[in-house]
């Protein structure tokens, strides 16, 4: 291997001692200095950036977690909602039965009423035309001087008098 390089002809063996230090050194570089050194870099990537995204993604998950948490909310707003419209419905109805129920027992009570006030007011009638036509006939016995009662009797003159009236 004869090659001509001019005035920079090196010596095979200094040549052969660069190569072999050359090579060394890229070994030590690529096994020592090279991984030190992806270490380091991916650990200040990940103190930067990758706490970056780390917080991007709790982020995002207490998004999650907080539209998950309104839309709980809102349903269980919407629950309650329903629930209130029913018991409403429920209370209004119980209310209309009650109306209705208290309705027929003032009903019946005034039919009853005016059932016992017919009945008392027929009886106040009678009595008061038995007492009416006892002072009347008392009255006059007392006018005529003497006793009517048996003639008032035989007569039913007091009955014929409230009959025609």
């Amino acid at each position: 291997m004869n090659i001509e390089l001019g005035p920079l002809q090196p010596e095979p063996f200094m040549l052969a001692l660069g190569l072999t230090l050359f090579f060394l050194v890229m070994w030590t570089l690529g096994h020592g200095l090279l991984p030190r050194i992806e270490r380091v870099k991916a650990e200040r990537w990940d103190a930067t950036e990758g706490r970056t995204e780390r917080a991007e993604a709790v982020r995002a998950e207490a998004e999650a977690a907080h539209d998950a948490g309104r839309q709980e909310l809102a349903q269980a707003r919407h629950e309650a909602s329903r629930i209130r419209q029913e018991y409403a419905e429920q209370g209004a109805a119980a209310v209309a039965d009650a109306r209705a129920e208290g309705i027929r027992d003032r009903d019946r009570l005034v039919s009853a009423s005016h059932t016992r006030i017919a009945a008392d007011r027929a009886e106040a009638a009678d009595r008061l035309r038995q007492d009416v036509g006892e002072l009347a006939v008392t009255l006059a016995g007392r006018v005529v001087g003497e006793p009517v009662h048996a003639v008032a009797a035989d007569r039913r003159t007091v009955d014929r008098f409230f009959d025609s009236h």
